[in-house]
Order: structure tokens, then sequence, then C-alpha cells
């Protein structure tokens, strides 16, 4: 879930949002509202942290955006040059997958 650069995630925005309704009404039920929406945060945060798929995430972003970068600057590459940049990258992915799950407990 992410948002713009420099703003609020989805997810944090929701949080934001039963903040504000809290603090306007401070009702019973806008008090478990917002512990249930911040519980669920926390809760999806822990489970990317521990299993790593924010850091497999941002290596496949990564791998992407290396790529690209590569057929931007090779507008003239050949095929067999594009796939070979390509498993090159893509073979980078995986080991960096892998060295995640050789680290993990």
């Amino acid at each position: 879930m992410s948002g713009s650069a420099g703003g609020m995630n989805n997810a944090q925005l929701i949080q934001q949002m039963a903040l504000l309704r809290w603090l306007s009404s401070q009702s019973e039920e806008d008090r478990g509202l917002l512990a249930a929406v911040t519980g669920l945060q926390v809760g999806r945060e822990l489970l990317n942290r521990i299993t790593g798929q924010d850091k497999v995430d941002t290596y496949k972003r990564d791998c992407i955006l290396s790529i690209s970068e590569f057929v931007r600057q090779n507008p003239g590459a050949s095929q067999a040059d594009l796939n070979t940049e390509v498993q090159k990258r893509v073979v980078l992915f995986a080991a960096r997958v892998r060295a995640l799950e050789a680290a993990a407990p």
C-alpha cells in the first residue's frame, strides 16, 4: 500500500481518518475503530518485517528499474543483449531473495 512520494500510504491515511474521527467525537465506538485500524496496521508491518516481504518488493522494484534503465540507455541493443541483461538482473534478484531466506530465523 503505497501513497504519493512523501505522502501517507493508504494504511496511514485510514489510521489518521480514524484518529480524527475519534478526536472529534471521543466516542467509545470511534475509539474501538481507531484501535482496530491501528492494530491492523501494526500487524501488517510486523508480518512484513518477519517475512521480509517488504525487502522482496524492494528488490523486485530495483530489478525492474535496472532493466528499464538498461533499455533506456541502450536503445539499439540486440534481442540477445537484452535477454542477457535481463537474465543477469533476474539472477541478481533471485540471489538477493535467497540471501534473505538464508538470513531468516
